[in-house]
């Protein structure tokens, strides 16, 4: 079973070999539009296929006047990528931001958490021991630990993303994206969650998830 990608940037299917084949013989899809072998194949030109090129020669050798119905306006390889580099630019330079501010400021919470644990010993002296020793873990060693594996998650966010506007490691930018919508891996509360939600959006198109390398 087969999927195909429309002029619409939809997808169609799945249908059969002889579906396709009929399909070339009416006109409705060429050489050029991308299909996909079900369940988990990837996305390539018609032409890609040797089962079906013994049905496309007559297409390819004398193609008719007007365009396909279901040409896809992505079957050029150039121009495929170019769209594909521009959809994920916007939501790729969005989370490059976010990542690099979130490192920033976890670092710098990081290091505040050293010196106010520091800083915090003479004003524990009147609290009773078993308190004492909890706002020190929490000023000092957790807090800097949190800090510290936030930074760590921003810093899959900045590499997922860079990875992303170069259409490379589809999984990476994934995982980019989703973390970003981690309260914990945004330097302000939620801000990283529309930005996550544009990029899985994005990421999820077929004609941007074909490009990746």
């Amino acid at each position: 079973m087969y999927k195909i990608i429309g002029a619409d940037q939809k997808e169609y299917g799945p249908i059969t070999s002889d579906q396709i084949r009929q399909w070339i013989r009416d006109g409705r899809v060429n050489a050029h539009t991308q299909v996909r072998l079900e369940p988990d194949g990837n996305w390539q030109p018609l032409s890609a296929f040797p089962e079906f090129a013994d049905a496309l020669q007559p297409g390819v050798a004398a193609p008719g006047p007007t365009a396909p119905a279901f040409i896809s306006p992505v079957g050029a390889a150039g121009g495929s990528n170019a769209s594909a580099l521009q959809a994920v630019k916007g939501p790729a330079i969005a989370l490059i931001v976010m990542a690099s501010l979130g490192i920033a400021v976890y670092l710098l919470s990081a290091l505040a958490h050293i010196v106010r644990g520091q800083a915090m010993n003479p004003q524990l002296a009147n609290l009773p021991p078993q308190a004492q020793a909890y706002m020190r873990m929490m000023v000092g060693p957790l807090g800097t630990l949190i800090d510290l594996v936030a930074v760590a998650l921003n810093g899959v966010v900045l590499l997922g993303a860079t990875k992303m506007m170069r259409l490379q490691s589809y999984g990476l930018a994934m995982v980019a994206c989703i973390l970003a919508m981690l309260p914990v891996a945004s330097c302000c509360c939620l801000i990283g969650l529309p930005f996550g939600i544009w990029g899985l959006i994005v990421l999820n198109k077929p004609e941007v998830k074909s490009q990746f390398t």
